[in-house]
């Protein structure tokens, strides 16, 4: 049971790779990749607890030295960061060596962005261990570090040189943390391929239930979404854009409760896509029935969809908007939202009237009182 997805960048080109017992056969994955058999491996506590054990005998005879560290988005600082970039130093990692980020997106934000500073870049490889990961954060190359001002500040672009996405290890997920990760399946679908959109109403539930076919088929079209995207504008200067569906949205609402399990970043981009198709139909762009059809859905799945799922108290409206500024998709200082005509038909724009930005959010928040 396996797919494997390329992502087309040149001489950068890499293979994402979609299956089970990709853990187990981990050394004959890699091999190929090495030019001496010894491997780095960086991993958060709980994935470590999981699976590292697994990674060390997959492995086989490729020597294998690991870190693991705090779990959590708080991990994503510059203390984590040191002590990572620190660590590879003293483990005497070479500019033709690999490093394994074994873990979800922290851990492989963080470890793609030591890997992209050490010795001014050493090849990486991803093993994403959550769905979020696996859809989303592992593909394309964005590594980085939160700051105070805001998520992802600080970091770069650096392509892994092969993603190991073994479907096996999100049996190992807390529902909430599955269903946080459908949030990015879930993008997909909405920006680009309403298709898409009308197979995951119809098969998600049994998807998130176990169903391996159907898991297979939701992280293999994301990632071939993904990566048409990413071959298309891998730093971000147009199309790819559209992947930050809900994220001004989300990364605001992240900032508002202090980057802490109130609110996991898929549950974000949920609510988020959930207030962008709002924001669309106030805006005249599309009709009333597709931000209800967004809603009904999220719903259906037993996710998040609007601000009063979010325990705890938010900043008012002025005030998310003021976080929304912080978000590195401004430009010229103005806000760049991704916003739709339809399921499946987003676009990026500046132009939003912050009077309706603002009404969206009053409405959001009164209903959360």
């Amino acid at each position: 049971m396996r797919e494997i997805v390329p992502v087309e960048l040149g001489e950068r080109s890499y293979e994402v790779r979609i299956g089970t017992g990709l853990l187990e056969n981990a050394g004959a994955e890699i091999a190929p990749l090495l030019r001496r058999p010894r491997v780095a491996v960086v991993a958060d506590q709980t994935v470590a607890d999981l699976h590292l054990e697994t990674l060390r005998k997959g492995l086989g005879e490729i020597e294998m030295v690991a870190l693991t560290l705090p779990p959590g988005e708080a991990t994503k600082s510059w203390p984590q960061f040191t002590r990572t970039v620190e660590w590879l130093l003293e483990q005497k990692v070479e500019r033709k060596d690999i490093v394994i980020a074994l873990g979800g997106g922290v851990i492989g934000d963080l470890v793609g962005f030591a890997a992209a500073v050490l010795r001014r870049g050493v090849r990486f490889v991803q093993i994403p261990t959550s769905l979020l990961a696996q859809v989303d954060s592992s593909v394309g190359g964005k590594t980085g570090i939160n700051a105070p001002q805001g998520k992802n500040l600080i970091g770069a672009f650096h392509q892994p040189s092969l993603v190991l996405a073994d479907l096996g290890v999100l049996g190992t997920l807390k529902p909430r943390d599955f269903l946080a990760g459908y949030g990015e399946v879930v993008k997909y679908g909405l920006l680009g391929d309403a298709g898409f959109f009308d197979w995951l109403e119809a098969n998600a539930p049994a998807m998130a239930a176990g169903d391996m076919d159907k898991r297979l088929h939701a992280v293999k079209r994301s990632v071939e979404m993904k990566a048409e995207i990413v071959a298309r504008d891998e730093t971000e200067e147009g199309d790819r854009a559209l992947l930050n569906l809900g994220h001004t949205f989300c990364h605001a609402l992240e900032a508002a409760t202090g980057f802490s399990d109130r609110l996991l970043h898929g549950e974000g981009v949920a609510i988020g896509c959930a207030l962008a198709f709002e924001l669309s139909q106030r805006l005249g762009l599309c009709s009333q029935e597709a931000p209800s059809r967004v809603r009904a859905h999220l719903r259906d799945m037993g996710m998040k969809v609007d601000l009063a799922d979010i325990p705890g108290d938010l900043p008012d409206t002025d005030g998310l908007i003021a976080l929304m500024a912080q978000d590195k998709k401004v430009l010229d200082g103005k806000l760049r939202f991704i916003l739709a005509r339809g399921i499946g038909q987003a676009f990026v724009t500046s132009d939003v009237p912050r009077e309706v930005l603002a009404g969206v959010l009053d409405d959001a928040l009164a209903a959360k009182r």
